[in-house]
C-alpha cells in the first residue's frame, strides 16, 4: 500500500530516502510544524494529521518519522495515537541491509542503511535498527527500542522493551538488558543490565 510519513525532521528524511530507493509510493508527509517547507525531496508536505481523514485505514500505511531520543516520548505517543485511530505502521528496510534467514520483524520496525541482521533474530514493534548496526544470530530485541548507528551485538543478546543503545555500543554474547535502560554511546556491555538502568561511560 502507499504510505504517508509522519514527521519532517532528519529521521523522517532518512526513512523517505530508504522508501524512494525501494520504489515505495509515498503520498506525502504530515507535520504539525507550521513553518515546514512545502516539499521534501519533491514529495509534498500535506499538512497536519487531520489530512488522514481523507483515507481509511485500509488504503494507506503510516511511517513513524519521529526519531528516538532517550527520555523523550514523542515517537511513542504518535504511534499510540495513530493506532487508536485504526492505522497501522509499515516496516522500512533499506535496500542495502542484509537480513538473514528466519529473521522476524514486527510492525513498524525500521532497518537503516548498511545494517546486518543475522539468522534467527526477532525485532519488536516500532524498534529502530539504525545505520550500520550489526546484530548477530539469535538476538531477541523488544519493542520501542533504538539501536543507534554503529552498534554491535554478538549472538544471543536479549533486549527488553524501550531500551536505547547509543552510537557505537558493543554488547557481548548472551547478555540480557532490562526494560527501559539507557546505554551511553561507546559503551561495552559485558554483564547483564537491570531494568531502567543508565550506563554512562566516563571519558578520560
Amino acid at each position: 500500500m502507499p504510505v504517508i510519513i509522519c514527521g519532517t525532521g532528519g529521521h523522517a528524511r532518512v526513512l523517505a530516502d530508504s522508501l524512494i530507493k525501494s520504489d515505495t509510493q509515498i503520498l506525502g508527509f504530515i507535520t504539525a510544524d507550521k513553518n515546514q517547507k512545502d516539499s521534501i525531496f519533491g514529495i509534498e508536505v500535506l499538512g497536519d494529521d487531520s489530512y488522514l481523514k481523507n483515507f481509511s485505514n485500509e488504503e494507506i500505511l503510516l511511517i513513524n518519522g519521529i526519531g528516538s531520543v532517550p527520555g523523550e516520548d514523542r515517537r511513542l505517543r504518535l504511534a499510540k495515537k495513530m493506532r487508536r485511530k485504526g492505522f497501522s505502521f509499515a516496516s522500512v528496510v533499506h535496500i542495502s541491509a542484509i537480513i538473514g534467514e528466519g529473521v522476524k520483524l514486527e510492525e513498524g520496525v525500521q532497518i537503516m542503511a548498511g545494517t546486518v541482521i543475522q539468522n534467527n533474530v526477532s525485532i519488536g514493534v516500532d524498534t529502530i535498527i539504525n545505520t550500520g548496526a550489526l546484530i548477530d544470530h539469535d538476538c531477541k530485541i523488544g519493542r520501542d527500542c533504538h539501536i543507534a548507528p554503529g552498534a554491535v551485538f554478538s549472538g544471543g543478546v536479549i533486549v527488553k522493551n524501550g531500551v536505547h543503545f547509543g552510537t557505537g555500543t558493543k554488547v557481548i554474547q548472551n547478555i540480557s538488558v532490562g526494560e527501559g535502560s539507557i546505554i551511553a554511546a561507546g559503551s561495552i556491555i559485558f554483564r547483564d543490565v537491570a531494568a531502567h538502568k543508565k550506563i554512562i561511560q566516563k571519558l578520560n
